[in-house]
């Protein structure tokens, strides 16, 4: 596969904090100091399920204190948002996580703290009995999407080690802020502490976070809407303990770090970010898991979201000519070119804001090498903003994640669009881009480059046969050449208005030689003709014209007045009723083409 843009700064991001040695392994818990100081791992969930990975994002250790922001969504959804806002507060305190302090009316400040998270786990206990742990370990499996098993030495280490938490649950109780035995309160306590978990499995959890409680792997909704948004602003102002207040500056992205040395982050609407390194800084958070955080902030500017997304809305159609028709009128060789070459040329239609998560989406479906065609058309034209994570993402897509044998081609940025400063950017920073106004331009130029590659347009340098013009394919020779006899030949200048678009509709133009865009009634150009195509041809029909026509470089036509064709319908009826067949047929197809894209686009 493919690395896309943001894989590959997770890679990087790796490799260069690898080397980081400041902090140590937590000793106060005598089986967390066992743990190897090197390893290091960082995953990121997206909300529409993909898990990016690097380095021992597979290496199990123990949840402890991030356990307390599932657990204090599961007892906002269990218990009733009253009864635990009542018994737990929700301020920051300023103090390390393991204070021996309670509020003025004698509440532990937060969940985040372990007074808090005792506290939580005693009202779950007190509801649940002998079922709390288990209820809370299925629950934390349900936001990872698999079961979680206990570490043993761990929780048998804490319960030997704990005297500062039972201090705690001991002032809790005095206090009413816990009604079991301390003991029972604790052993649930230190067990949802010793879960084993991955950086992948925080990741997942982070992106549940993100995603309004709805786990994005396995499509399982673990937690309210309410659970979720109250336990992301505690975890924004209190989760990384003392650091809490640098932590929203500096990252901004409600986050819960443990001194397992686990970090999980969750950007609403956007990710779930999950770290674990075991060296821990003076506030007893990650030091890798930080810089990390840090890192990605900073590169994507990501900041605190309160909204739905769909990052998949962003791709309103994907399609080749498998699909989608190439485009109709062209002789006969050439059209034989593009069938051959049915994936030769691959359109996004992309809508909407393009932003952090929905460019990562598009770059995802370009990451099977299988899937690149020779060109790549992406028609903005209902992009509406793109932001600066998004160009970051873009940049990088059409940079370092595109084969260079892949043409990249950027439609509907005519002037004035919303997008167009940010697309002719792209050329600043030096992506190698083919820029349209049109979707059809864009499209007409990728053909022409397909048919120029496979020995197309190799009678260019003389003028076409009229015999194989689409509009008079079918005529016998003396038809054909009755109809050339009437026909005015005529040569225009490069930037010649051929066909005005406020001059009545008098004659039809078969195009011998050069190359004419169509343009509407703002002047952009909207289609391109080539020799063998007609224009000019909705006159047979006596129908109004709806763009005007104007040489690119020198141009070869014959010209056909109506005086003229009514003349030859009449002494040629068989030729006459040919020629508007041939129209009837191309316009079938432009409408079968047009057709086939609106059901792409529409689903």
């Amino acid at each position: 596969m493919l690395q896309t843009p943001l894989l590959r700064f997770l890679i990087d991001t790796h490799d260069s904090l690898a080397a980081l040695k400041d902090g140590a392994v937590p000793s106060y818990i005598p089986e967390l100091a066992k743990a190897d100081p090197d390893q290091f791992g960082i995953a990121l969930a997206t909300i529409d399920g993909h898990v990016y990975e690097t380095g021992d994002t597979m290496v199990p250790f123990t949840i402890q204190s991030i356990s307390k922001a599932m657990v204090y969504a599961l007892a906002l959804d269990t218990l009733g948002a009253d009864q635990v806002e009542a018994a737990i507060g929700v301020e920051p305190s300023g103090d390390a996580f393991n204070s021996i302090r309670l509020t003025t009316d004698n509440r532990p400040f937060n969940a985040m703290v372990n007074a808090g998270a005792i506290a939580c786990s005693g009202l779950i206990a007190d509801a649940m009995g002998e079922d709390a742990f288990g209820l809370i370990a299925a629950t934390l499996g349900r936001f990872a999407g698999r079961t979680l098993e206990m570490d043993q030495a761990v929780f048998l280490s804490e319960r030997a080690t704990g005297d500062r938490n039972r201090a705690i649950a001991y002032l809790l109780r005095n206090y009413g802020g816990i009604r079991g035995t301390v003991d029972d309160v604790l052993d649930v306590y230190f067990r949802q502490c010793s879960l084993l978990v991955t950086a992948r499995d925080l990741a997942i959890m982070g992106a549940t976070f993100a995603n309004h409680g709805v786990n994005p792997v396995t499509g399982e909704a673990v937690a309210s809407s309410y659970a979720i948004a109250r336990t992301l602003a505690v975890m924004s102002s209190s989760g990384m303990y003392d650091y809490a207040g640098e932590w929203i500056y500096r990252v901004g992205v409600p986050a819960k770090s443990g001194v397992g040395g686990g970090i999980l982050a969750a950007l609403p609407a956007q990710l779930g970010l999950g770290t674990f390194s075991p060296r821990l800084d003076q506030h007893g958070n990650s030091v890798r898991g930080i810089r990390t955080c840090e890192m990605i902030a900073e590169a994507f500017d990501l900041h605190m979201l309160s909204r739905r997304d769909d990052v998949r809305a962003c791709v309103l159609a994907d399609y080749d000519f498998h699909t989608v028709p190439a485009k109709p009128g062209r002789q006969q060789r050439e059209d034989e070119i593009l069938a051959a070459c049915p994936g030769a040329i691959r359109v996004l239609e992309l809508a909407g804001k393009l932003s952090f998560a929905s460019m990562d989406y598009v770059s995802r479906r370009l990451a099977d090498p299988g899937m690149v065609p020779e060109f790549l058309i992406l028609n903005l034209h209902r992009v509406t903003t793109i932001t600066d994570a998004a160009m970051a993402l873009l940049l990088g897509m059409l940079k370092t994640q595109l084969p260079a044998t892949t043409t990249t081609v950027v439609a509907g940025v005519s002037p004035g669009a919303p997008v167009e400063p940010r697309v002719w950017a792209l050329k600043n920073e030096g992506a190698q881009v083919r820029i349209f106004p049109t979707y059809e331009a864009a499209v007409e130029w990728a053909e022409d480059q397909i048919i120029y590659r496979h020995g197309g347009f190799h009678e260019r340098a003389a003028d076409f046969d009229l015999a194989r013009q689409a509009l008079l394919i079918g005529l016998a020779p003396q038809e054909l050449a009755e109809l050339t006899r009437l026909c005015r030949r005529s040569v225009y200048a490069a930037g010649t208005e051929i066909m005005p678009l406020d001059e009545p509709p008098t004659r039809v133009y078969f195009l011998l030689r050069g190359v004419v865009s169509a343009r509407d009634s703002r002047g952009t150009r909207i289609d391109t003709l080539i020799p063998g195509m007609a224009f000019g041809e909705l006159a047979l029909i006596e129908q109004p014209r709806t763009v005007s026509v104007r040489s690119d470089g020198e141009v070869v036509c014959m010209e056909l007045s109506m005086d003229d064709f009514r003349a030859f319908q009449e002494t040629h009826p068989r030729a006459g009723e040919r020629i508007v067949r041939n129209l009837a047929l191309l316009l079938a197809g432009r409408i079968r083409r047009a057709t086939a894209r609106i059901e792409m686009l529409t689903g």
